[in-house]
């Protein structure tokens, strides 16, 4: 009898808190590094992987670098290379933070919420602090998401290629989560 009043409780509270985390496998990552020298640095990544944890504050993405998409097959080449992200060597872009102003998003009420975020983005293995500002809309038991920040390639070692790439490029996260 312990035993299953111990595996009850232990179930519903497994549910409790799933129930509090929110996940998708479709997030969308777009870098855009152009610049008055070349239109065509931008790509997408519509394969991210992200996740917030209601209940704690934690925010996660992250994305495979080969994913990314670009127009030009060239700079798709370019962007995969050692001088850029190398992605044989390090094939995941990733964020890791939290919502630091966790109070003034409520999770059980629709409505849209300005949250505040402080992390580490990796990219290239390179770990750097990033905080920016994000929406967050509740609809019922799903969220919609969204953030940009600008980040300097030179934190991350990579190549600016002789100024046709931004110096900081803008890097947008969006995700719908359930």
């Amino acid at each position: 009898m312990k035993k299953t009043i111990v595996l009850v409780a232990f179930s519903c509270s497994s549910l409790a808190l799933f129930a509090q985390k929110k996940t998708t496998t479709s997030g969308t990552v777009s870098f855009d590094a152009t610049t008055s020298l070349d239109a065509l640095p931008k790509a997408e990544n519509k394969t991210v992987i992200a996740a917030i944890d209601a209940k704690s504050g934690t925010v996660m993405f992250e994305a495979l670098v080969k994913s990314f998409s670009f127009k030009n097959p060239m700079m798709q080449e370019h962007f995969n290379s050692p001088k850029w992200f190398d992605s044989e060597k390090n094939p995941k872009a990733s964020f890791t933070g939290t919502i630091t102003n966790l109070a003034d998003v409520n999770f059980a009420k629709d409505g849209i919420y300005k949250a505040k975020i402080a992390g580490a983005l990796t990219l290239k293995g390179i770990s750097n602090d990033v905080n920016t500002d994000a929406t967050i809309e509740v609809k019922g038991k799903m969220l919609s998401t969204t953030a940009t920040f600008a980040v300097k390639l030179e934190d991350y070692k990579i190549s600016n290629a002789g100024g046709k790439l931004a110096a900081e490029p803008t890097i947008t996260v969006a995700a719908d989560l359930k």
